[in-house]
């Protein structure tokens, strides 16, 4: 029992817990509250300043908006949002077509998404990055549906 305490209170101090006591008593040695604040382990920023959660989150718009300022990002990611779509297209036909079960709602599902797609993408004032991603997605995703058709009928 003195070992296990032992051990969660060496794990405690490793990970920065402090105890609500003045000291905490370890089988054979005493660690004072102000040696336990020497062995915390934080994260600092550039300006020394400790980080916090919310500080990444709030940073990452800015860091995704300059990542994709170049035409060639764009495109790259355009390409990969088209042939996303062509992949999900294929799979979604193989797998319900090959089962031969709830093909009528799978297609209706699929009417759905590019329809739904269409409707918000042509809605907005504005054509956004994400939003011209989601248009790809949608192109890939007929056009992989309009060549497994062809490859049934052949």
């Amino acid at each position: 029992m003195a070992l296990s305490m032992s051990l969660i209170s060496m794990v405690g101090l490793r990970f920065g817990y402090r105890p609500h006591g003045k000291v905490l008593l370890v089988p054979g040695r005493v660690i004072s509250r102000s040696s336990v604040a020497s062995l915390r382990i934080q994260a600092v920023q550039e300006n020394g300043g400790p980080r916090r959660l919310v500080d990444i989150i709030r940073t990452v718009p800015e860091v995704s908006r300059n990542y994709f300022r170049s035409p060639s990002r764009r495109a790259l990611f355009g390409g990969i949002s088209l042939l996303g779509g062509f992949y999900v297209a294929q799979t979604i036909s193989l797998s319900f077509g090959a089962l031969g079960v709830n093909d009528v709602i799978a297609a209706v599902l699929c009417v759905l998404l590019t329809e739904y797609v269409t409707r918000f993408y042509y809605s907005r004032p504005k054509v956004t990055f994400p939003l011209a991603l989601l248009n790809n997605f949608k192109m890939g995703f007929t056009y992989g549906l309009f060549i497994d058709a062809f490859k049934l009928a052949s």
